[in-house]
């Protein structure tokens, strides 16, 4: 019960600052006030509705805003967002452009379970749908999943990715964003041995923890410097009574939000205070560049206990994935099964979550891989969000990747389509 009470404590500290927040926006904005003009009364009711924002904001899921989309024909063709598997913790879902033919790059998108919505990869959607067929791999909230759907490790997730897999058949290029990467790398690795026919076609990792140790960062340390022991007692929680999943054990989002957030605490703190004066001076708008990014960034969710224990313990200190170790419902993953599977890495040279290293040690562990299908690429100026959203990923790091996969649509005979036109590049690059 002690985790339950610590939990539900979270949640009213949560929910006592969006108080405090909107409390100090209505008093500061009272009308008499406005008969006596004061700076102070602007700056507080500024502090109350960044505030308020920011704390409301971190309770729910993002929408994902994708609603129109105009083709090349010049039209606006309506996007709607199916799922196509439907699952306790997770759904695969397809963001299905009305009345556009269906594109010859089917892409799945396995997005991070690491404390934020799939959501996270808006930008990377959108990009990818200029002329792909886009499915998404969209986890859920574990404060929403009863008890009674039973646990989520990481082997769970890895099955998760091989039904995913089957479903879309061999035509599918995978792309895995940050910390799916090594599992996904896994996945295909379980298929190249068990079921070669449902293999995707390409695999594209983008700066994952395939081997933790290669460049260590200070998520890297910190695994190493904890003991399973002492994460177990004051990182995992009880669901408490307001959610389906009460009683579940999960690492809470906000927990999550906290650890992300003292990486980088000086600029997040400019970053408020600097969105503090823009309000007071009438500068800030609903839309604007702070309020797209935090309106993402704040919202988090909580993971399954078992996974986040599992992943640290398996993947960070025990690098099962690193040393070609790690074995899913009772069956040796053999990294070195992968004989027709392209690969290809992607790192950011300014990642300071997944260091560059990390994930082009992938190319290493896939033995049995010719070196004609396997590419990696490093963008220097990049951190950890650049290498699969913004300016870096648009410009030089979407139409490589774009070109990897069209470089390698026909590789396996009577099963692949006729490779579609290369992408557009607006940057020269070889990957």
């Amino acid at each position: 019960m002690r985790y339950m009470a610590t939990y539900d404590l979270m949640e009213s500290l949560r929910n006592a600052n969006q108080w405090l927040g909107a409390s100090a926006l209505s008093m500061a904005s009272y009308p008499m006030f406005s008969m006596v003009p004061n700076p102070a009364l602007q700056w507080m009711a500024a502090w109350g509705e960044v505030t308020e924002r920011s704390f409301q904001r971190m309770t729910a899921k993002p929408d994902w805003g994708i609603r129109t989309f105009t083709h090349e024909d010049g039209r606006d063709h309506l996007v709607t967002i199916e799922t196509v598997v439907s699952r306790p913790f997770g759904d695969l879902i397809h963001f299905n452009v009305s009345g556009r033919e269906e594109q010859a790059r089917k892409v799945l998108l396995v997005a991070p379970m690491s404390g934020h919505y799939a959501t996270l990869l808006r930008s990377t959607v959108k990009s990818l749908m200029v002329n792909c067929e886009v499915y998404v791999t969209d986890w859920h909230n574990a404060r929403d999943i009863p008890v009674s759907e039973g646990k989520f490790d990481i082997e769970d997730y890895t099955l998760y990715l091989v039904d995913f897999m089957k479903e879309l058949g061999p035509d599918i290029n995978v792309i895995a964003v940050c910390q799916p990467a090594p599992l996904t790398l896994a996945a295909t690795a379980y298929l190249a041995e068990l079921d070669p026919e449902a293999q995707p076609r390409t695999l594209t990792l983008i700066g994952g923890p395939i081997d933790p140790d290669a460049t260590p960062t200070d998520v890297t340390d910190f695994g190493r410097r904890v003991t399973m022991g002492q994460l177990e007692e004051t990182m995992i929680q009880r669901v408490g009574f307001k959610y389906k999943g009460v009683g579940r054990q999960v690492y809470p989002g906000l927990l999550q939000l906290a650890s992300f957030m003292s990486m980088n605490a000086e600029r997040h703190a400019k970053a408020f205070t600097d969105q503090i004066l823009r309000v007071s001076q009438g500068d800030a708008s609903d839309h604007d560049a702070h309020n797209r990014f935090y309106d993402e960034y704040l919202a988090v969710m909580d993971m399954p206990a078992e996974f986040y224990l599992s992943t640290v313990e398996r993947i960070f200190k025990g690098l099962e994935i690193a040393q070609n170790r790690f074995v899913v419902d009772g069956h040796p993953v053999d990294l070195g099964k992968i004989t027709d599977v392209a690969v290809k890495t992607v790192e950011g040279g300014k990642d300071d979550i997944s260091a560059p290293g990390q994930c082009v040690a992938a190319l290493d562990l896939c033995t049995g891989l010719p070196d004609s299908m396997k590419a990696s690429y490093l963008e220097p100026e990049a951190g950890h969000y650049g290498i699969f959203a913004g300016r870096s990923w648009r410009n030089n790091i979407r139409p490589l990747v774009l070109d990897f996969i069209d470089a390698n649509a026909g590789r396996k005979k009577g099963t692949r389509k006729s490779a579609p036109k290369p992408a557009n590049r607006n940057v020269a690059a070889n990957g």
